[in-house]
């Protein structure tokens, strides 16, 4: 089991203010996924994703979920869906509708759930509206994003400053 910290009050503010100006960059086997963050709508679990991807954390981890159609999902330190980063968030289901690409943290049946496995919408799935904790917009990479299978890896997650 993963054993890191969550981010404290402090490191919210300042990671979520960061974020306004910085982007995520999933390297995979097919190319990279570059997505933005809502820090407004999502702050906790935006600043909870910069400090594990600062981390490596999520470095050589698998997509180990594949929906066709519906959604593809990573975070996982034990690749079976079950695992996380030793804390979990409380929720910050917001008015951010699920798109095609919308960046979302998975959780489990409790609300307050989530840690680090996170999905990306490969079609629209607004059913999903307000039960999960939308926090970022694929801004390039679509395709990529429609390539990844189960099993693949993300080589490498990157916090680089925006475009």
């Amino acid at each position: 089991m993963a054993t890191h910290q969550a981010p404290t009050p402090e490191e919210v503010g300042t990671l979520s203010a960061e974020a306004e100006h910085l982007q995520v960059r999933i390297t995979t086997p097919h190319g990279d996924i570059v997505f933005a963050f809502y820090p407004q709508d999502a702050p906790g679990h935006v600043a909870a994703f910069v400090k594990l991807a600062r981390s490596g954390f999520y470095d050589g981890l698998t997509f180990h979920r594949v929906e066709p159609g519906f959604v593809i999902q990573g975070g996982c330190p034990e690749g079976t869906g079950t695992g996380g980063p030793g804390y979990h968030l409380k929720a910050e289901f917001n008015e951010r509708p699920h798109l095609q690409g919308t960046v979302a943290m998975a959780r489990a049946s409790h609300p307050d759930s989530a840690g680090s496995q996170f999905y990306i919408c490969l079609e629209d799935a607004r059913f999903l509206d307000r039960q999960y904790t939308v926090f970022g917009q694929v801004t390039e990479g679509l395709g990529v994003v429609q390539k990844v299978r189960r099993g693949d890896a993300m080589e490498r997650v990157a916090i680089e400053d925006a475009a």
